[in-house]
């Protein structure tokens, strides 16, 4: 009898045995676990890998399945390189990039030497699933990084050969479908056949590549309308593009030539810009005496509010912050969620008479008293902070429900200007390799959360799924209402956050659920060039979570 291993599986419980160099897919056969939409990937010893994976030791072995992110992004990454795939059969000489996270889907920017009709991505769509059809296997390779780059240069593709000279491995894993070979930031499927379900669709001048939905992997995500952050998106790479920098490898290869300095200045500039376009349009409308602000966790709404605010200053408009927070209903009062717990991220939570009220008295030129919200009581106070607007204040107010219409819907609209401010990364790892919106903001909240809310890295990751759903809820669903968008992400902000962030992320222990996030992150930082802060204006929007501002927060 040939030597086994000892799988402990945290699905069901039970202790197996099995031979040794078996991989995680012939191991899931043994198990009879029966998981219905999966399994795409495992944690194992709570590190995310591929079914390919073979287990030489000891292990304990969670399977995932579509409705958790790790497995979405494992089925996501295997259905881009089918998409790649089929480019690749149809049209010689062409290039795909996966460029935007939009409508529930990819925007994909297909360079086909002419303009993308339907017909096209007809073709493409069929080919796809003929190549699914066709349940062929996505081999899993490892060969030595520089074994790897020698690989990628022959095949013509320098985005790939930029990033993993910077990758900082010994060794690096590539895929090959039939004859197609790419490199995947990663798990991946085993076969095409578990790709049960996708959609191509025209979009704009490429792409969108439509996938399943979190919340039910039967049906493909819900088409959603982002013509606004589609346009903040486009608006960054094309201005990425003129200054020849799309990708983590190009920016490392400014970085090296002492050029970080310049990108500092210059995305810094750009951001000043934008927000003192964004004044210059507010002060221009005498009608508008309300700016609402709305946005994701770590997108950095205050710090932006701060600048807008200086901005309208030298605009001649002398601005009023008020916070949502303050108009918390009384405990008693305050919703419930599905568990049954106080619901403090409900739009209900808050009292929405009052704050209609109260700003139209303000816009009418009455004095108001503003409320205050006791936290330990739980209890809505008079503040005993009077307040009266001239003619030159206008009010800022900041909040996840800013744009939600049903928060000022006894308000004029012409007396609304409503912006949304998020973290929408636009650099991209390579052309098949996107980065994840979400991990850029994820990333601000663990350093901040450590430095300033005594909050482990643990702790932050435990708690963002919860984050995301909330915002799933009340804050994406109104994003297209704005005026306007804002992106406060950073072309190098990742590349300056690193050095605080692995060291953060490190004190993650290996034996907590954690920890495979937390080793994700950590891995991801290091394809970047480290940036020091120190060349960060102190007006900086990073300077919120890194430190060092001269702002009050």
């Amino acid at each position: 009898m040939g030597q086994t291993i000892r799988i402990r599986c945290k699905n069901n419980g039970k202790v197996l045995n099995a031979p040794i160099g078996s991989t995680l897919a012939e191991i899931y056969k043994q198990l009879d676990l029966g998981i219905q939409y999966g399994p795409v990937s495992a944690r194992v010893n709570n590190k995310v890998e591929g079914l390919h994976y073979r287990v030489y030791h000891d292990k304990d072995i969670e399977y995932l399945d579509l409705y958790t992110s790790s497995g979405i992004r494992t089925y996501t990454r295997s259905l881009f390189m089918v998409l790649c795939k089929a480019v690749h059969d149809l049209y010689s000489g062409s290039e795909v990039v996966i460029d935007i996270p939009v409508s529930n889907g990819y925007y994909c920017n297909l360079r086909l030497g002419h303009e993308v009709t339907k017909a096209d991505v007809d073709k493409i769509r069929e080919r796809m699933q003929q190549i699914i059809d066709a349940h062929l296997p996505l081999q899993r390779f490892e060969a030595t990084t520089e074994e790897a780059i020698e690989m990628f240069a022959k095949l013509g593709d320098e985005a790939k050969v930029k990033l993993l000279k910077n990758s900082s491995s010994l060794y690096t894993v590539y895929y090959v479908l039939d004859d197609y070979t790419d490199y995947y930031y990663g798990s991946m499927l085993t076969n095409t056949a578990q790709l049960t379900l996708f959609g191509l669709e025209q979009y704009y001048d490429g792409v969108l590549l439509r996938i399943p939905s979190v919340k039910d992997p039967s049906q493909l995500g819900e088409l959603i309308k982002q013509d606004k952050m589609f346009e903040v998106f486009k608006e960054h790479h094309q201005w990425q593009n003129l200054l020849g920098i799309s990708t983590v490898g190009d920016f490392n290869e400014a970085v090296s030539k002492g050029l970080a300095t310049d990108l500092v200045n210059v995305s810094e500039a750009l951001q000043e810009k934008k927000i003192s376009q964004i004044a210059d349009t507010i002060a221009a409308n005498d009608k508008v005496r309300v700016v609402l602000i709305a946005g994701p966790s770590s997108s950095g709404k205050t710090t932006f509010c701060k600048r807008l605010s200086v901005q309208l200053l030298a605009c001649g408009i002398k601005p009023i912050q008020i916070s949502l927070d303050d108009y918390f209903v009384n405990r008693a009062d305050t919703p419930k969620d599905e568990k049954g717990e106080l619901d403090y991220e409900s739009l209900y939570s808050l009292n929405i008479p009052l704050i209609n009220e109260q700003f139209n008295a303000l816009f009418r030129g009455e004095e108001v008293e503003l409320p205050k919200y006791n936290f330990q009581t739980g209890v809505s106070e008079k503040s005993g902070k009077r307040l009266k607007m001239s003619e030159h204040n206008i009010l800022i107010v900041e909040g996840i429900h800013a744009l939600n219409p049903h928060l000022t819907q006894q308000i004029p609209d012409e007396k609304k200007f409503k912006i949304y401010a998020s973290a929408l990364t636009t650099i991209l790892l390579d052309d098949h390799n996107y980065i994840p919106t979400t991990d850029n903001r994820l990333l601000r909240r663990i350093v901040r959360d450590y430095k300033y809310r005594g909050c482990s890295a643990k702790d932050t990751i435990h708690r963002w799924p919860s984050v995301r759903a909330g915002e799933n809820k009340w804050i994406f669903p109104y994003q297209e209402e704005a005026d306007v968008m804002f992106n406060t992400a950073m072309l190098f902000e990742l590349a300056v956050i690193k050095q605080q962030a692995i060291e953060i992320l490190e004190q993650v222990p290996e034996n907590c659920e954690e920890y495979a996030e937390a080793y994700r992150l950590r891995k991801f930082l290091r394809y970047f060039s480290p940036l020091s802060n120190k060349n960060l204006p102190p007006t900086s929007l990073l300077r919120e979570f890194l430190g060092g501002s001269s702002f009050k927060y």
